[in-house]
């Protein structure tokens, strides 16, 4: 079984025990998360597309930790200006896994 959810504005396609990164969530690691926004829900034989969700579906989730990514550097440039500029970001994330995804 299958269900595709928006989190955050993103989109994610889920199965149980999947282990996904989304962006920052305001909840403690432990505590389980329930999405409600599922577009999509199916399995081997029939698939339930929402319009524009399912009515009824739920996905039920624990956030496991907080983290960041990798470190993306920014140089910014201008040839024979002098001017230079190197700057680095790392985004937040958190990483939840799906229990159960229920219809």
């Amino acid at each position: 079984m299958f269900a595709v959810v928006e989190v955050a504005g993103k989109q994610y396609r889920v199965a149980p025990k999947d282990k996904i990164m989304v962006p920052t969530l305001n909840e403690k690691p432990g505590t389980k998360i329930r999405l409600d926004r599922v577009l999509m829900v199916g399995d081997e034989k029939a698939v339930a597309v929402g319009r524009p969700l399912v009515s009824g579906a739920v996905v039920e989730a624990t956030l496991v930790e907080h983290a960041k990514m990798d470190k993306v550097i920014v140089f910014k440039k201008k040839r024979r200006k002098g001017y230079r500029v190197k700057r680095g970001h790392r985004q937040g994330y958190s990483q939840i896994e799906i229990l159960s995804i229920g219809k």
